[in-house]
């Protein structure tokens, strides 16, 4: 595929420097790309590997415009990161224009179920009874989504992704002989809202009375498990691996990086930042970023090392007090 920086501003804007006819086979990276390519440069550690890029055009910040201007064709914008970003999504459309309309034969759907006509529905994907995809949303191979859910506009589900099994409750029911758990029946759903994409094997589970929820413009990546009950509120993002316990409420706009352990009937405060790794157990009131990660140890002691852990910064501060005070 070839595309003019011309056409690349027609579509997309910006103000370019350069010669709009010079011709564009590919993007890469700044040190990668080749005087056939364009790429971006949005921090200004990377003045260097901008200096030195043999990119045929690059996309920069108005702060960068200088550097830009002394190596040679450029386009500005004030967030080079989404500009790119936009321009890889016209580069895809152009040079694989997206389906609509396709069911493939072997993908099984309910008579009840709804899909939109310009819906795509890959390979071997269940749809079952009473669920519903909206327009121009795109299930890749081996989608399931189960009965009565929902999927939005615009959405995107990658291979494997599961919407609506189960979610874990059960009742314990004590005997002579121990523990058993009697089911309890998940008579919830899961409504999914627009522009949401979800990421291969990730699972959301239906909730067990009411519905489970994810607000418009999430996006979900791999192997993430979303309990029942769960309401994830709109744009926000977590990254692979996280699993998040049931009847949990996140935010709008939050971000949460991989292998987040969410324990169950929490609440996170809208825009916060949850480190990787990081295990909460209890409410985020305050919007901030939190990092948190704890060994592995017998709980009454685990409570209590953590106890002393919130105090170590007051106990510092004493010592030092008091180091003071002795060397006076």
């Amino acid at each position: 595929m070839v595309i003019t920086l011309h056409q690349i501003i027609e579509a997309l804007g910006g103000r370019l420097h350069g010669d709009g006819t010079k011709q564009i086979n590919g993007l890469a990276g700044i040190k990668q790309a080749n005087s056939f390519e364009i790429s971006f440069v949005s921090n200004i550690k990377y003045e260097q590997d901008l200096i030195d890029s043999k990119a045929a055009c690059v996309i920069v910040s108005p702060h960068l415009e200088t550097i830009a201007h002394k190596r040679g064709d450029y386009i500005v914008a004030e967030q080079p990161y989404v500009y790119f970003a936009l321009l890889t999504q016209l580069w895809k459309q152009q040079s694989s224009p997206k389906k609509s309309g396709f069911i493939h034969p072997s993908a099984i759907v309910d008579t009840s179920a709804t899909i939109d006509e310009t819906a795509v529905i890959g390979a071997l994907c269940v749809i079952e009874a009473g669920a519903r995809v909206g327009a121009f949303s795109t299930l890749k191979s081996r989608v399931t989504i189960s009965e009565g859910c929902v999927v939005g506009e615009n959405c995107i589900l990658h291979s494997g992704v599961v919407i609506g099994a189960d979610g874990f409750g059960f009742a314990p029911q004590k005997s002579s002989q121990g523990m058993a758990w009697i089911k309890i029946e998940q008579l919830g759903a899961v409504k999914i809202g627009n522009d949401v994409e979800i990421g291969a094997n990730t699972c959301v589970d239906r909730g067990a009375l009411h519905d489970t929820v994810i607000e418009d413009g999430v996006k979900l990546d791999n192997l993430i498990q979303i309990g029942h009950n769960v309401h994830i509120g709109k744009h926000t993002i977590i990254a692979a691996a996280t699993a998040v316990a049931g009847s949990t409420e996140i935010g709008g706009y939050c971000m949460i990086g991989g292998c987040v352990s969410i324990a169950g009937h929490l609440s996170i405060a809208p825009h916060t930042q949850i480190s990787g790794a990081s295990v909460v157990t209890h409410s985020i009131r305050k919007a901030g970023t939190y990092t948190g990660l704890f060994p592995l140890d017998d709980s009454a002691a685990w409570g209590k090392n953590a106890a002393a852990l919130k105090q170590l910064s007051s106990l510092r501060d004493r010592v030092r007090s008091l180091e003071k005070i002795n060397n006076n």
